[in-house]
């Protein structure tokens, strides 16, 4: 089924790819809008939740432990999200999971009030995982569908821009009110109600219909995306590389108030923590608007590569860093990095699938990106604990040197395109020329 004829057009007379060009379509800028608000509220209560749980209980075992209820269930229910984005209408299946989220963040409020028990709270903040699980998929693979391909770079780096800029306002709009005596509890009401913006930016807009093909039931469909990842290699190696890069070199993000305490003498109470995250984030947010800007000129492929490089660095900076004087500006470095790499590394995962297969291939996205990062702080936690987290930063500098090499996709003779995808039809809707490494020509 041909999709373009009911995807209206941009606006915007904008350089096609670029940022500009992306919002001048309406249904993606209402939902952008809308994410935007409701991720402020998000980082809002992600710089409260960590905080509060180290301060409460001096572990960083535990902050991960709670970070995991959160992002955990990606590994487990992004595929079957991805199934059943293909299922339910998607508009009512999107409002319904915001809905729950909004709905246990309020219970989340109540058990922090009265002072519950960390497991009480672990597993409502499991139930806001669960259905962020089960919702992202159809998310992520709806939002390709609201513009032409051409502009399709621009989108998803307005989608970095949204996460990461929500990173910056949420913690510093979250640290003005904790000042001015709003509590932790309270933070967890002001993020359900933001949930109201993403509903009502879903419900006012328009998400065609891509229809799955193929005969595929039960297990062969959960397994759908895995079987399409696998015979086009750009796919399975962009893959395995967020993976590894979850798992070894993004722990700090889930441990981000105990490497501030035990490293740099930073309490997670404090202003100053609050600074230095806020400033990792706006160096993240930059990082992610710069790919679909100034950046845009440059090969996708050759950015990933030096962004691992900068990273590697930056992290070592960051390991070695003593007081927050270094490691406030180094932390800008390190989150600019983090997003150059991401950004053009989900672009061109994006660009290098069909629309139909969006939502399950997205799935496993969401499992490496997401689900394997609480993993990786599970792992670390008890190390940051025992013997401080510079051995743990410094594995992450390993892992960013080797992945500038493992993410050279114009070097590699590995990736080329297998004999399946030889002999798949490569023209549809939104389908460029493929080059002779399964990568989408000047990509």
């Amino acid at each position: 089924m041909n999709t373009s004829a009911i995807i209206p057009a941009s606006t915007s007379n904008a350089q096609p790819g670029t940022i500009r060009a992306a919002l001048g379509y309406r249904n993606f800028r209402f939902i952008w809008i809308g994410l935007f608000a409701s991720q402020i509220g998000t980082w809002m209560q992600n710089l409260a939740l960590p905080a509060y749980i180290d301060e409460r209980t001096h572990s960083a075992t535990w902050v991960a432990i709670i970070g995991f209820a959160q992002l955990g269930p990606l590994l487990l229910l992004s595929i079957p999200g991805g199934v059943l984005a293909d299922r339910f209408p998607r508009k009512p299946w999107l409002i319904a999971n915001q809905t729950a989220q909004l709905l246990l963040s309020l219970v989340i409020a109540v058990l922090i009030a009265r002072g519950s028990s960390l497991l009480a709270i672990f597993v409502a903040q499991l139930g806001v995982g669960t259905f962020n699980a089960l919702g992202a998929p159809a998310m992520q693979a709806s939002i390709p569908l609201l513009v032409s391909r051409e502009d399709l770079p621009g989108a998803l780096a307005l989608n970095s821009v949204m996460l990461n800029g929500s990173r910056v306002i949420g913690p510093a709009l979250a640290a003005a009110l904790i000042g001015f005596g709003v509590t932790v509890s309270q933070i967890f009401v002001i993020n359900a109600g933001t949930y109201l913006f993403a509903v009502a930016g879903i419900a006012l807009i328009t998400i065609p219909h891509v229809p799955t093909r193929g005969l595929e039931r039960g297990f062969q469909k959960i397994m759908g995306g895995i079987r399409i990842a696998r015979s086009r290699s750009v796919l399975s190696r962009m893959l395995l590389a967020m993976t590894f890069f979850s798992f070894f070199c993004l722990p700090y993000i889930s441990l981000f108030p105990s490497i501030a305490r035990l490293a740099f003498g930073i309490n997670a109470e404090g202003g100053t923590y609050k600074w230095l995250y806020a400033t990792w984030g706006l160096g993240a947010c930059l990082g992610g608007l710069a790919c679909g800007s100034v950046l845009l000129r440059f090969d996708r492929r050759k950015l990933i590569t030096n962004a691992f490089r900068g990273l590697t660095v930056t992290m070592l900076l960051f390991a070695f860093a003593r007081g927050p004087e270094l490691a406030i500006p180094i932390g800008f470095l390190l989150g600019f990095f983090y997003f150059m790499a991401v950004t053009p590394m989900v672009t061109l995962f994006q660009v290098n699938m069909f629309d139909h297969e969006r939502a399950r291939v997205m799935s496993l996205w969401f499992m490496a990106f997401g689900g394997t990062v609480p993993l990786g702080a599970l792992a670390f936690g008890p190390i940051v604990d025992w013997i401080g987290p510079r051995p743990v930063l410094l594995l992450s500098v390993v892992g960013s040197a080797f992945l500038s090499w493992w993410c050279d996709l114009i070097r590699r003779p590995a990736v080329t395109l297998t004999e399946h995808e030889l002999r798949q039809p490569l023209q549809t809707r939104h389908t460029a020329g493929f080059d002779e490494q399964g990568v989408v020509a000047g990509q």
